[in-house]
């Protein structure tokens, strides 16, 4: 009975010592497995500058519009090919980068293109990297800086609140004339702006819609001018919370901002109240 109870203990024994080598095998194949390949392409075939100006939409597509259908640029690009021009020039000196002995760096119009394209239809990183032959992770580091060289350049030319009485009163007469809405000094609405969830911030930036998001707060005149913005509201935030915590509040609360004085509506003998 001795004899037969040490060969079982003999015998769980080597199957304990198998199941560690079957273990220690595993992992080795999954170590080996993961071991990093060397890439096939320093830069993918399609992916070339030789192929990107032969078939890239900046350097096809775009100057076929550019030259036989300008409306349909101004669609595809959401302005005409002058403001284009314009913006290429001015963004240049921001967004140009020295090129490499590996490569020259990226056209600045390809980049506002890729930028504008993106901002005026949301298409994805891979679908703008297979339309322009630019790859989505290039993409994805010069779009951002092309967005702030947009707003640094231009903010203080097309974002001006007024600050006089007569310059709220021109946009309240362009109101009243354009879409018969008297006494109305801007149009404020919202917009929900999708984002990745950021970490650790529990429901803060999901939205009644679904999603998670940042919210841009805008005041614009009667012809869609933006006269004051806000942006990085958190998701949940309704319209109302972000304008009550606000500075634009306060000036026009305090007075600071300079309203014009309340009038009568048209054609009514009673006197107005203040906006």
């Amino acid at each position: 009975m001795q004899l037969l109870g040490d060969q079982f203990f003999f015998f769980l024994l080597m199957q304990h010592n198998n199941l560690h080598l079957r273990q220690l095998a595993l992992v080795q194949e999954l170590m080996r497995r993961r071991r990093r390949r060397p890439p096939a392409f320093w830069v993918r075939p399609w992916l070339t500058a030789q192929r990107r100006l032969m078939y890239g939409h900046f350097h096809c597509l775009m100057r076929e519009l550019r030259i036989e259908d300008t409306a349909s640029f101004f669609n595809f690009m959401r302005m005409e090919p002058q403001m284009f021009d314009e913006l290429v020039d001015r963004l240049s000196p921001r967004i140009t980068l020295q090129d490499t002995n590996c490569r020259k760096a990226l056209e600045p119009g390809l980049k506002v293109a890729v930028t504008l394209r993106h901002l005026a239809s949301g298409d994805r990183y891979p679908s703008l990297s297979y339309a322009f032959r630019v790859s989505r992770h290039t993409i994805a580091k010069f779009l951002p800086l092309v967005c702030q060289a947009i707003v640094d350049e231009y903010k203080d030319e097309v974002i001006a609140c007024p600050t006089t009485a007569e310059e709220w009163q021109a946009i309240a007469d362009e109101f009243e004339r354009k879409w018969n809405v008297p006494h109305a000094v801007g149009a404020l609405d919202g917009k929900h702006v999708a984002i990745r969830k950021p970490p650790q911030s529990g429901s803060l930036y999901y939205n009644y819609k679904g999603f998670f998001s940042l919210v841009m707060l805008a005041l614009v005149d009667a012809d869609y001018n933006f006269i004051w913005v806000d942006v990085g509201a958190m998701g949940h935030m309704s319209d109302a919370q972000i304008y009550n915590a606000s500075e634009v509040k306060e000036c026009f609360e305090d007075g600071t901002i300079n309203l014009p004085p309340p009038q009568p509506m048209t054609n009514d003998d009673r006197p107005g109240r203040t906006p």
